[in-house]
């Protein structure tokens, strides 16, 4: 599990690992500078001119570093130094000395006005202005740089992040302040702003650079963000008894599907059916009787009393676990039989698509889902249950919120789709694709979620696995027909080789 620190946090692993791991700053300037430079060289070749922005502080002496190797790579280099208050950091001064050392002649520094080089498609820019210490919108003369980087057609490359973007709150920031990087080389660990979809214009793409800080500090620091990796997947997942039986993996119920959404229902059953239950039943209305038992034969399909839609709770003593949502639908007897399900579900549950529609227009109702429960919302169905949000952090600040006050799970879907927890946790999903968003796609998560609640998985282990599963099926999928192309039963015929993925070394 790989943690997501704050910029503060961040600061002080460096200071912790100078001050423990008897290493000098100047140091472990020097290997990120390395790494950086390695990582350019390889992108890039001797055709392209590299410009380097500096800034006065410890940024600023990464980039200058940079601008050292790579002319002693021998690239055609120019860096121009903005030190407007007259005083460099002590680490920055050092790798101004060894620059000029090294006979390199293209140096500029800028204390007043700034004549800006010609830039080219063909050069890469180096952005060091500004780390990961700022805390307001860059203005005046660095905005103005940043605006004419912005305008040109060079590849720019930040280090640890682009200028003027803050690594968690960009709540109050001004984005045409903001540099647009094409590649941010991240020092250590990622920033929990790379998260965040409105952010990639400006961050592009993000790559960790190891550059030995201290495994101990982190391994104490306290956040509540992180990223699940893999290892922490495969080492959830349970190994099956030789003796087991068709009884030991749960017998689940989904009650999904109306009149003309009978696919929901048979999407989210093949999903479930997919990944290990051992007996499903789909609550299905009249009309879509013949549909879901044809599509998915494994599966019983159970009678509403309707003919068009979920009208009457069903007894939930034989279940180990509840879905319900997928194309039900938002009547008004639908809404009062689901308040009914609710009012008597004690069986880990999972709701999904209008079953989430139904609270946003009962929100009174919210306290009546049963603590533990799993939501999970897409941010439209998110945002009609706690209002609109101006950017993700107050979306997932929001999102926070509800979790704790209801006691229950969130699944935010999207992009590194996030796992809330009511103690306030949240892991960030590193799989999955955009081929992913297309119909149907959210209710194959159902059917995996309500598999794994129905084999005995906690709720937590359920959100990170069933997440985790259902977006490396959507790369297997995207590989074998693109992500234009698609569909959600992609997805569920990925699957298998999914789960085989993940417990092949078992």
């Amino acid at each position: 599990m790989m943690k997501i620190l704050s910029c503060t946090q961040q600061k002080e692993a460096d200071n912790y690992t100078i001050a423990n791991e008897n290493i000098l700053s100047i140091n472990l300037m020097e290997k990120a500078a390395s790494l950086i430079s390695e990582e350019i060289s390889r992108r890039w070749d001797h055709s392209h001119r590299i410009i380097v922005f500096a800034g006065s502080g410890n940024n600023g002496g990464d980039a200058v570093a940079v601008a050292r190797m790579l002319f002693q790579k021998g690239y055609p280099v120019e860096i121009y130094l903005f030190n407007t208050k007259g005083t460099l950091s002590d680490e920055c001064m050092t790798n101004v000395k060894r620059l000029k050392d090294c006979g390199f002649a293209n140096y500029n520094e800028i204390t007043s006005s700034f004549n800006p080089p010609q830039l080219t498609a063909n050069d890469i820019v180096i952005d060091g202005l500004f780390g990961s210490g700022i805390n307001k919108a860059l203005s005046g003369g660095f905005a103005s740089v940043v605006k004419y980087i912005n305008a040109s057609q060079a590849t720019v490359v930040s280090i640890d992040l682009p200028s003027g973007l803050m690594g968690e709150d960009n709540s109050y920031n001004i984005r045409a302040n903001i540099i647009q990087a094409d590649l941010t080389l991240s020092i250590q660990l990622p920033k929990l702003a790379f998260f965040f979809p409105e952010n990639e214009e400006f961050i592009g793409e993000w790559k960790l650079l190891d550059i030995g800080i201290s495994k101990d500090f982190i391994n104490k620091a306290e956040t509540p963000y992180q990223i699940t990796e893999e290892a922490d997947i495969t080492s959830m997942i349970k190994p099956r008894n030789r003796f087991a039986h068709k009884g030991n993996f749960g017998h689940g119920l989904l009650i999904a599907g109306s009149y003309g959404m009978a696919g929901a229902s048979i999407l989210a059953a093949k999903a479930c059916m997919r990944s290990g239950i051992g007996l499903l039943t789909v609550h299905a209305p009249i009309c879509n009787h013949n549909i879901v038992q044809t599509a998915v034969p494994e599966a019983i399909v159970q009678d509403d009393v309707h003919e068009h839609y979920f009208a009457e709770p069903v007894d939930l003593d034989t279940y180990q676990a509840l879905a319900i949502g997928p194309g039900i639908g938002q009547e008004e007897e639908t809404s009062f039989a689901l308040f009914d399900q609710l009012s008597e579900c004690y069986i880990p549950l999972v709701l999904d698509a209008d079953a989430l529609n139904i609270f946003s227009s009962h929100r009174n109702y919210l306290n009546r889902i049963p603590k533990r429960s799993i939501l999970t919302p897409h941010v439209g169905e998110l945002e009609r249950i706690i209002g609109r949000c101006n950017n993700s952090f107050e979306r997932l600040t929001k999102a926070k919120e509800l979790a704790s006050y209801i006691q229950c799970y969130i699944i935010l879907k999207g992009a590194y789709t996030t796992i809330i927890t009511p103690e306030g946790n949240c892991y960030f999903n590193p799989t999955g694709n955009p081929g992913m968003a297309t119909g149907g796609s959210g209710d194959v998560l159902t059917g995996i979620l309500l598999a794994l609640l129905a084999q005995g998985y906690t709720q937590e282990e359920a959100c990170r696995l069933g997440v985790y599963v259902h977006g490396l099926a959507g790369d297997i999928a995207a590989n074998r027909v693109g992500e234009i192309s698609l569909t959600a039963s992609d997805i569920i015929f990925a699957l298998p080789e999914a789960w085989k993925n993940l417990t092949k070394t078992k």
